[in-house]
């Protein structure tokens, strides 16, 4: 008999499961404000000494290029992208941010006139970033502002320290630290860690609603890094991307925000399955989480693609296809 009644609650979780519908498919572009967010590689900005220490000395020619530097503005401006994070990750321990290349910062301005350019800096708490350091607090508050006002194109700056527990009182300080010396009119943009979830239970890599709130008060734009779930079910992914749309778009308060999305592919790792996280499979969660609304929040900005250099034809083509507005 315990068979039996395992074999019938067996049956009925199958046939649940496939009943189930958590994402919606929706090709109208309701939901895209043509405002998105995109972050790229370091050698769109990165000086001649990143290709030598890193041995991409022979790949330094595509990204100064100013032919391949227009074709990028191109074909993000097709897809509605305007805010450009470039990689300038990670900074020294002494808190300076990697140099960039001065023609080569001008001439990517030139090409993107029209968008936000926000220098991605940071770096991998506890090796590279050192919130809970005063003076590594000051040094790095102190090269952001030197960079930008070196190359006062740029919109801003988009911070990114990974992990960052949540409740870290350290990372709040450095976010006021860097507000009280950035130029005026500069954007401060953080990369923000998703809502708790017992399908990943890892508190260094998720931040409770307080503690979202806080760091959002400090900033002018969360972008929310909406994978790393290591959930290995579609529907399940789908939905708890719908949940977090709803919770983060909520938590944010009177500050613009846009949803990370992966269109990556790290093989063989514990935390990303690229058959579940995937753009399809994301597009479909915030579908069915803005689809709550009768109106859009108005804090609500669009999507961000991690990354650029893993997107191709294909990916594009779900992206024009599952969220962009037509034509």
């Amino acid at each position: 008999m315990p068979l039996v009644i395992s074999a019938v609650l067996a049956l009925f979780a199958f046939a649940a499961y496939s009943l189930w519908a958590p994402g919606r498919e929706i090709t109208d572009g309701r939901h895209d404000l043509g405002r998105n967010g995109i972050w790229i590689q370091h050698g769109w900005l990165g000086d001649d000494g990143w290709f030598a220490r890193n041995r991409k000395a022979d790949r330094k020619a595509n990204f100064r290029d100013p032919e391949r530097i227009r074709e990028l503005a191109a074909l993000l401006r097709r897809h509605a992208i305007t805010d450009v994070f470039p990689h300038l990750c990670p900074t020294s321990v002494d808190g300076t941010i990697p140099p960039v290349d001065a023609r080569q910062a001008g001439r990517f301005l030139e090409a993107f006139d029209g968008f936000r350019v926000l220098p991605w800096v940071g770096g991998v708490a506890g090796h590279q970033a050192f919130p809970e350091d005063p003076a590594w607090r000051r040094s790095f508050a102190q090269s952001v502002r030197s960079l930008l006002t070196a190359h006062p194109g740029f919109a801003g700056v988009h911070i990114n320290i990974e992990p960052c527990p949540s409740g870290n009182a350290a990372y709040l300080s450095l976010l006021e630290e860097l507000r009280a010396v950035m130029p005026a009119g500069k954007i401060l943009s953080v990369a923000a860690y998703p809502p708790p979830t017992l399908w990943h239970p890892f508190s260094s890599v998720h931040w409770e609603r307080a503690y979202f709130g806080q760091v959002s008060k400090r900033a002018d734009q969360v972008v929310v890094m909406m994978y790393d779930t290591a959930i290995r079910l579609e529907k399940v992914y789908r939905w708890l991307m719908a949940r977090w749309t709803r919770e983060v778009v909520e938590w944010t308060g009177n500050v613009e925000i846009l949803l990370g999305l992966p269109a990556y592919r790290d093989e063989g790792v514990g935390y990303h399955d690229p058959r579940v996280e995937n753009l399809g499979n994301a597009l479909m969660g915030i579908h069915a989480g803005l689809g709550r609304y009768e109106k859009l929040p108005w804090n609500y900005r669009g999507i961000a693609l991690y990354c650029e250099w893993e997107m191709d034809e294909g990916k594009w083509a779900v992206m024009r296809n599952r969220f962009l507005l037509p034509g």
